[in-house]
């Protein structure tokens, strides 16, 4: 495996960070190039949930995808979290398939998975990549930028459906866009095959984020499946005992772990 970071320019002149993991070439393989999927974690917008990084790309790598971890704006970085952290997300899926042969990967297999805050970075992103205006703004086209599927754990959907109330000054950090600050509102025909997971008792991100991206899907005809399981709080990542944290054994949940696998059976059948 090789390890590799580096710095890229997002399409609004904004520098950001990425961590990639490249599995070695292998010439006898069936496969001679790989899925890529680029895992975009949560953390309320001030910090990047190391459990939803590395430790998810590294899984999905044991089962033969490349893999990489975006740093993505934060609510302290220079200027606003809106239109970058999203422009964050194309500019990577525009990278990859631009030097695909470079990483061996298949520029049509590209995956998102984004976590809580990061899930409403990757569900922006199919927004904007498929939003006429900010493609002409930004100067970029959406089958460049635009990736082949995603997935969304317990996902921030809709910024006015949280469990607890948003701190004082905090309004000045969102998105004034609609289909920003909701991005079931910015759902298309268009918008990527979408694998979602929560949990029903999610105190932090309501059920209703989920909920309602899904039947945002359906009404626009767009392939879905959703594991929404009964328990298991918030930020859960994997549910294996090796991302929980102290004094949050409920992080600890093989029945949501199963999560996991099924996206993989998932990915399977969609990329087919």
């Amino acid at each position: 495996m090789k390890i590799e970071n580096l710095t890229l320019t997002n399409f609004n002149g904004r520098k950001f960070n990425i961590h990639t993991y490249t599995l070695e070439k292998n010439p006898q393989l069936v496969e001679k190039v790989k899925p890529l999927i680029i895992v975009i974690p949560g953390g309320s917008f001030d910090h990047l949930s190391k459990r939803e990084g590395e430790p998810v790309a590294l899984a999905y790598l044991s089962h033969g995808y490349n893999a990489v971890v975006m740093d993505y704006n934060l609510v302290q970085d220079p200027g606003t979290i809106y239109p970058d952290a999203g422009l964050d997300v194309l500019t990577t899926v525009k990278y990859y398939r631009d030097n695909a042969k470079k990483y061996d990967i298949d520029p049509d297999k590209i995956i998102t998975i984004g976590f809580s805050a990061g899930g409403h970075v990757a569900s922006s992103a199919n927004y904007m990549a498929n939003s006429e205006e900010f493609a002409e703004k930004y100067d970029y086209n959406s089958k460049e930028v635009l990736p082949n599927k995603t997935i969304l754990g317990y996902p921030l959907i809709n910024i006015d459906q949280l469990g607890f109330a948003m701190p004082e000054g905090a309004e000045k950090e969102l998105p004034s866009d609609a289909k920003l600050r909701d991005t079931a509102r910015g759902v298309t025909s268009k918008t990527p095959a979408t694998f979602i997971f929560q949990a029903w008792d999610d105190p932090i991100v309501l059920i209703s984020n989920s909920i309602e991206y899904i039947r945002a899907l359906y009404a626009n005809q767009v392939k879905c499946e959703a594991h929404l399981f009964t328990k298991g709080g918030h930020g859960f990542s994997l549910a294996r005992p090796e991302v929980v944290e102290e004094g949050r054994e409920y992080q600890d949940n093989p029945h949501d772990a199963k999560w996991f696998n099924l996206s993989l059976e998932w990915l399977k059948e969609e990329l087919n």
